[in-house]
Order: C-alpha cells, then sequence, then structure tokens
C-alpha cells in the first residue's frame, strides 16, 4: 500500500491492436525485435507489475499475434512475440492471462453461434498446445465483455461459462478473469449475486469507466463498494479493479481516437477509489502510456514518458 492506495499491479497488454487507439504504441510494437520485448516486459515489472493480461491473441480484423493455423499472422519484425514476451514473464514470475479472442464473430447474439464457439475452442486448443507449458501461463481472460445494465446479459453467462468449461478441460489448474463495463450501474440484490455465482470465473477486474466518461470518481467508489458487497456473498470470485489510465486525444469514445495520458492526479483519484474494496488493482493501460524513456523498449512518445516517471516517482515517494 502507497499511504492507504493499492497501487498497480498488473496491466492489459497488446502485441498489435487493430485501430488507433493504441495509436501511440502499436507502431513501435510492430518494428519491436525480441530484445526490446524482453526490455518491455522488464520495464512492467520495475514498474510494479506481476500481472499481464492479453488483449487479444487475434485482433479484429483477423490477423494473429502468433504464428496460427485458424488466421494470418500480423507483419512483424519479430518471429514469435507472445514466446518472447512469456519468455521474459517466466525469467521475472510474472503471471500471464492468455485471451482466446478475437476470432469469429463477437457481436453479443453471435457469440454462441456453433461455428463460432468451435473455432473460439481450436484456438483455445491451439494457445494451450504452443503456451501453456509457460510457467507464466497463469490463466485466461474472456475479452467479450458484459455491459452492467445492471445485470449481467444471459449470452455473456452462457459465453463465459462455455469457454471457462474448456478451458479448464485443457488447463485445469488456470485461473479466469473477465473484465465487464457499465460498472457506474452496480447494485447488490439478489439478483445480481444470482448471476454472479452462476459465473465459472475465478477473478472478475470491473472496468472503472472514469477514463470512458462513464462515471466519475465518486461514481467510482460507490460502484466499487456496491461490488464488494456482493462479492462477499460469492466470496469464490476475486474482486479486482480495472482502472483507465487514459484519456482520448481527439472524440471521446471513437476507435478512431488515440489515447493518451491522463493527468496524473486523476490517476491517482482512481486508484484511492477503488482500494478500500478490491483485492487487486490492474489498468487498462499501463504498457504505451508509460513508457521508461531510458529503456531500448521506450515508444518514442514524450507524454508516456513523463507518465512512467510521475508514476515511479509516486511509487518511491508514497511508500
Amino acid at each position: 500500500m502507497t499511504n492507504g492506495i493499492k497501487p498497480i499491479t498488473g496491466t492489459w497488454f497488446s502485441i498489435y491492436w487493430k485501430d488507433r487507439r493504441h495509436y501511440y504504441w502499436n507502431g513501435a510494437c510492430l518494428e519491436y525485435t525480441d530484445k526490446q520485448w524482453e526490455a518491455l516486459i522488464a520495464d512492467l515489472h520495475s514498474a510494479g507489475m506481476e500481472y499481464i493480461v492479453m488483449c487479444n491473441t487475434v485482433a479484429l480484423d483477423g490477423l494473429a499475434v502468433f504464428r496460427s493455423r485458424y488466421a494470418p499472422m500480423v507483419d512483424m519484425a519479430a518471429e514469435d512475440p507472445l514466446e518472447t514476451v512469456m519468455c521474459a514473464c517466466d525469467r521475472l514470475d510474472m503471471k500471464l492471462f492468455m485471451s482466446n479472442d478475437y476470432i469469429g464473430e463477437t457481436a453479443f447474439g453471435t457469440l454462441m453461434k456453433p461455428e463460432n464457439v468451435k473455432l473460439r475452442e481450436l484456438l483455445m486448443e491451439e494457445l494451450a498446445e504452443k503456451y501453456a507449458h509457460h510457467k507464466s501461463f497463469y490463466g485466461w481472460y474472456w475479452a467479450n465483455e458484459s455491459w452492467l445494465s445492471p445485470y449481467f446479459q444471459e449470452d455473456f453467462i452462457e459465453y463465459i461459462n462455455a469457454s471457462s468449461r474448456h478451458a479448464r478441460l485443457l488447463t485445469p489448474d488456470a485461473k479466469i478473469l473477465t473484465a465487464p463495463y457499465g460498472t457506474s450501474s452496480a447494485v447488490c440484490d439478489d439478483r445480481f449475486v444470482r448471476q454472479l455465482d452462476k459465473l465459472d470465473v475465478d477473478i472478475i477486474a470491473y472496468q472503472d469507466t472514469v477514463g470512458c466518461y462513464a462515471t466519475d470518481i465518486a461514481g467510482s467508489e460507490r460502484a466499487f463498494a456496491e461490488l464488494r458487497k456482493a462479492h462477499d456473498r460469492v466470496p469464490r470470485i476475486a474482486l479486482w479493479a480495472d482502472v483507465e489510465t487514459f484519456t482520448w486525444e481527439g472524440r471521446p469514445n471513437d476507435q478512431a481516437t488515440p489515447l493518451i495520458p491522463a493527468e496524473f492526479p486523476r490517476l491517482v483519484s482512481q486508484l484511492k477509489a477503488v482500494s478500500p474494496y478490491v483485492d487487486r488493482t490492474l489498468v487498462f493501460i499501463f504498457q504505451g502510456l508509460f513508457s521508461n524513456p531510458d529503456s531500448i523498449a521506450h515508444t518514442g512518445y514524450d507524454k508516456a514518458a513523463k507518465y512512467w516517471n510521475e508514476y515511479t516517482t509516486w511509487l518511491k515517494t508514497n511508500k
């Protein structure tokens, strides 16, 4: 704890992302050598990251971040950046959640079409075959997220449980994570608790949605207080936070608009708001928005260097 505030212990992570939201680091990642991928993981570890959550293994345009039988690989400088990332995580005792998406149709209403279920399962089998031997293969992350309104959609529950059922056959010891949004509408009532208890997951990291302007700091704190009460009634599912570190360079919530670092005091307020209620705080996203200016993996983006310096200084001075 840093003066009562839980520090960031994990981040979502993209090897390649399709749209302009990751503009300020997507290009750098495509050009990274193995040494730079190793340096990036070392940078994240030095800033306190223990958990890496893969945003995707296949991007929305159908390109994979590894050599897959089911999708062509994006053109990158590194031969197998996912292998390199996992080897680096192995050495540093970091834990990685693997995503099985995005492949096939991803819109709600299509997730459980038999051909889409089968394609996701084949991808999971391939990922387990290639990468589950790594000690850093900690778990799975189901990336098609539900909106709390204030309840989960039933097809989301079906999608989660079907994915988890197959994952537990492939990797029985792996933890399973999901990260819903719409958190500001959270409630703790019998209906929500029943839905929560139906979900076959080990961890839920709810998005605080401050970066998407869906709520403010006070709204985030109220929501996580409600979620804490709900999870106390279903204690087998850990409650984590997914704090949004970003704001928008242009129009908010537009996939054509690059994400940029939020003002640092806002981030500290976000961390403070969730800290009393959650077991761990992850963020979307540390990679790219925070970039070590002294590293060979520095993206060259000056605002990310400033964010890195602000956060690492805060960590050192607030212990």
